[in-house]
């Protein structure tokens, strides 16, 4: 008996050990580090040198995110239709998981942004620079009414500390896609100080970090030597063990850089598409039962009006920042309804089922998405995202990559006359993709894609009537309004308003935010309710919160907190 239980264990354990180093249910071997597809040793300098994170887990969660695991819903609205805007009928999406800020991004985060900015392109030193930093101001003066008295917020709501926690706003979505980028490579920046890798170098007397040598993950990932060009020996310390048998040491650099293998760097900081934000918002996952939804939620929380049940005595009675009705921003003094007559600090109201705040109501928000008054979910049911522009990366003739210097900085126009850069010395200079770089592809074609699907061929609809293909406007799917900007060789912005006859204000730079806000009423806390802005215009009530994708198994058993 002793010898039969003793031959159980003895194969219990063998197969525990075949499974948990790979062996049939794993690409590569832990014990031995053996490629199961050639048998070579992996991280072996004598077998080559091939490196694999084998011993990869589970990323942990961003700083002031939460994890979003993904699943199907009803995207659109259930409810009736009071406004007859007929632009979100109901259909099926499926959303992957990934990751979202818990909070609007506030003003106190902003204004990180802004100091680095500040600190890294001095606006005084260079005309380039003033526009870069005027670039990512926020437009204070949305606070401005033509009949009110708010001045006072003009001067104060983004800079003072008593607005320091509240959501940042006058941000357009131009400047809140940049804030994303930027977020993106402070965050590895420090991911590589902590692991050794890369000196502090923000604080360096000598200002190793300049306008043109700060860190940015596009360049490292693609050559580390760019980034900080000709200062890797006072800014790189230590690397990764690198397993290659013609391993160099440059400097006082040992080992390899870091690598889009080695799953150490956090992917890109971004806005969430709409599908995300309205999947995340309605947070179903408080209204499941086994396999299955008992009904959608009306609001971001559960129940069908926006009092709290379970805080009858508190401050707080409503769940939401919103105006009740006319000339109602907050109830009566000593017996407020919301304590908030304009926005107010995040975390002020209870979060819903997936740990987030302030999904209705406070500030609306930005999203990815272009708007189009339909969802095409003939189009694509997987993730959906209206917007998608292919760009690569400008080489040199020899294969390397090209930055972005002082002398190069590409600019844009926007509608009101405004020069802003559209991207900044230190990033990687991108061009859109070429006719031959689709060539025999299936799933796109072109670099362009915001308005596939309009009404194509061309999105256009007189595309067969030559007499009207060249002239600006008159063939588009879309009718909108354009802006005759032009520039004379001073640089001196001539504006006129476009009087011609149109009817639409839809076109490929309009951008879609979701959720209610301090100025709207009950009915745009609908999660499913979505408008529209130009994505270089700004408002009083419109802020942001960025997201991430997340990398590996979407239904992981457990996330911890960075």
């Amino acid at each position: 008996m002793k010898h039969c239980f003793f031959c159980l264990l003895i194969i219990s354990l063998c197969l525990f050990s075949c499974k948990s180093k790979g062996g049939l249910f794993g690409v590569f071997s832990k014990g031995g580090e053996k490629s199961q597809a050639t048998g070579w040793k992996i991280n072996d300098r004598k077998s080559g040198g091939f490196s694999l994170a084998t011993s990869y887990g589970k990323g942990d969660t961003p700083p002031g995110m939460v994890f979003i695991e993904g699943g199907s819903f009803t995207m659109g609205r259930v409810q009736d239709d009071m406004m007859y805007d007929w632009n979100n009928t109901p259909t099926t999406q499926h959303v992957r998981s990934f990751y979202m800020d818990e909070t609007e991004v506030t003003n106190a985060m902003y204004l990180e942004y802004l100091y680095w900015l500040k600190r890294v392109y001095p606006p005084e030193e260079k005309e380039e620079y003033r526009l870069i930093y005027e670039s990512a101001l926020p437009d204070t003066l949305v606070w401005r009414k033509a009949l009110g008295a708010l001045d006072a917020l003009v001067e104060t709501y983004l800079r003072h500390p008593a607005f320091q926690n509240y959501p940042v706003v006058g941000v357009s979505w131009i400047q809140a896609q940049r804030y994303c980028d930027w977020r993106t490579d402070r965050a590895n920046e420090q991911i590589l100080i902590d692991r050794g890798v890369l000196n502090q170098v923000n604080g360096s007397e000598d200002k190793i970090v300049d306008a043109e040598n700060h860190f940015d993950t596009r360049v490292y990932l693609t050559d580390p030597s760019l980034v900080f060009k000709d200062k890797d020996n006072d800014v790189y310390r230590r690397g990764l063990p690198d397993n290659s048998p013609d391993q160099k040491v440059k400097g006082g650099f040992k080992g390899r850089h870091v690598r889009m293998e080695d799953g150490i760097l956090l992917a890109r900081y971004r806005l969430p598409t709409e599908a995300e934000w309205e999947y995340a918002a309605c947070a179903q996952v408080g209204q499941t039962e086994k396999n299955m939804v008992k009904g959608r939620p009306v609001y971001p929380w559960q129940g069908v009006t926006p009092v709290s049940k379970k805080k009858k005595n508190s401050a707080v009675k409503y769940l939401a920042n919103y105006k009740s009705s006319t000339g109602n921003y907050a109830g009566i003094a000593r017996s407020s309804t919301d304590r908030a007559d304009i926005t107010t600090a995040v975390k002020t109201y209870p979060p819903n089922s997936f740990g987030l705040y302030d999904m209705a109501g406070n500030a609306a928000e930005w999203v990815a998405d272009v708007y189009r008054p339909k969802i095409d979910e003939k189009g694509n049911d997987f993730n959906y995202y209206r917007g998608n522009v292919y760009t690569k990366n400008v080489k040199n003739a020899d294969g390397s990559a090209v930055k972005v210097t002082t002398a190069s900085i590409p600019y844009d126009t926007l509608s009101n006359g405004r020069v802003v850069p559209r991207q900044t010395p230190g990033e990687l200079m991108t061009e859109p993709i070429a006719q031959e770089d689709t060539y025999m592809r299936f799933n796109y074609s072109r670099s362009d894609n915001r308005n596939i699907n309009d009404g194509d061929p061309f999105s256009s609809r007189r595309f067969n009537d030559a007499s009207v293909a060249d002239v600006k406007g008159s063939g588009l799917m879309y009718n909108s309004p354009v802006n005759p900007i032009t520039v004379d060789e001073n640089g001196r912005v001539s504006t006129v308003y476009d009087d011609a006859q149109r009817t639409s204000l839809i076109n490929d730079r309009v951008r879609v935010f979701k959720g209610g806000s301090w100025r709207d009423r009950l009915y745009w806390l609908d999660p499913a309710q979505r408008r529209y802005l130009q994505q270089d215009f700004s408002s009083d009530f419109i802020g942001f919160r960025c997201a991430m994708d997340y990398v590996g198994d979407s239904y992981p058993k457990k996330e911890k907190k960075r």
